[in-house]
């Protein structure tokens, strides 16, 4: 008798912002097929970002057509070929993108949009994050989503980020509009939420956030459960020898379970930036069920007090380094040396 198929793992997700070291070489992406036991499914590129100048949209700080980007267009190529789906992550924490594509004139909105659907043409990508990290409608977001899918057709994927505490309650939200009202409304066009449990924004120490988002009537694969992979990244890491408990929990207790995502990829524990799969590995192994991580002991765990926050990482942070200021009322992602693309050069 042929042995049973195995049902399909939960999405495994990573975002890659930083792409060069301080010394600018390349940071490969590729490592997440070359080694064994990973099972990422998806990869979304960061950050878009639409300025001022409507035709003057950056990768970063950066224009997606410079050839410091040449090997990572290609990388994910080779990520696609593979059947790893990349997408874009649109906005973060650099603000401006989405007040540029909302409001009641169309006019403008077409000035802003049309160059980000060219992007996305010219490099195949398989969707867009939407990581609403300013005040925008629902009816913007409403038109954005409506366009995509108008434009990509429907295998487009199309995502959001919200916080985690947004999927709760409108009042706790960094992107103006309700989700739940979002999700009422255009629920069909989106794939899943690539929630920050994070920050202050969320927690992912134990079940209890999660479970009450359920609870709030989300459904269990539109929910992807997003942690940052060091604690250089944001406020909030939870050190392997919990989320070796709390992940399996998570699976057992969900069959639907949408999956889990890590910000970001250059640095992940427990390998670092020397070995920034090993987070892809080792999590692949708890989507399993293995409550116990082969390579990653109690060595790879940081002190208890590292998943809370501190005073000075509660402080408003920035998750898109190469963002300008942020308002006191928004620690998101913890500020970080960023080395993806140069400094020099800001978007706004």
């Amino acid at each position: 008798m042929p042995p049973l198929p195995h049902p399909p793992l939960p999405r495994l997700i990573t975002y890659y912002q930083t792409h060069h070291t301080p010394s600018g070489d390349f940071i490969s992406i590729l490592p997440l097929l070359r080694h064994p036991g990973i099972h990422i499914t998806h990869v979304i590129l960061a950050a878009i970002h639409i300025n001022e100048d409507p035709s003057g949209l950056t990768l970063n700080d950066h224009p997606p057509s410079h050839p410091r980007f040449t090997q990572l267009w290609a990388e994910l190529r080779v990520l696609q070929a593979s059947g790893v789906k990349v997408l874009g992550m649109l906005g973060g924490a650099a603000k401006g993108s989405y007040e540029r594509l909302d409001g009641d004139d169309l006019d403008r909105f077409e000035r802003y949009y049309g160059p980000l659907a060219q992007m996305v043409r010219d490099y195949g990508l398989d969707g867009l994050d939407l990581d609403v990290e300013e005040p925008m409608s629902l009816a913007g977001i409403i038109r954005l989503i409506d366009r995509l899918r108008s434009d990509f057709g429907p295998e487009f994927i199309i995502t959001l980020a919200p916080v985690a505490s947004a999927l709760l309650s409108a009042k706790h939200n960094l992107s103006g509009f309700d989700y739940e009202a979002l999700e009422v409304m255009r629920g069909k066009e989106i794939a899943w939420y690539n929630a920050q449990f994070y920050c202050g924004w969320g927690d992912c120490s134990n079940p209890a956030m999660y479970e009450m988002v359920l609870a709030k009537g989300w459904p269990p694969e539109k929910v992807v459960v997003g942690m940052v992979t060091n604690p250089k990244n944001g406020a909030g890491w939870v050190p392997w020898n919990v989320l070796g408990t709390v992940v399996p929990v998570l699976v057992g207790r969900n069959p639907r379970f949408g999956g889990v995502m890590g910000w970001e990829y250059f640095n992940s524990l427990p390998g670092g930036e020397e070995r920034p799969w090993e987070w892809a590995q080792a999590m692949s192994a708890l989507l399993r069920g293995l409550r116990t991580v082969p390579g990653v002991g109690e060595k790879d765990a940081a002190p208890a007090t590292t998943t809370e926050p501190t005073k000075e990482a509660s402080k408003p942070i920035d998750a898109d380094p190469d963002a300008g200021e942020k308002e006191d009322t928004a620690p998101v992602p913890g500020e970080f040396e960023y080395h993806s693309d140069g400094g020099s050069e800001k978007d706004d």
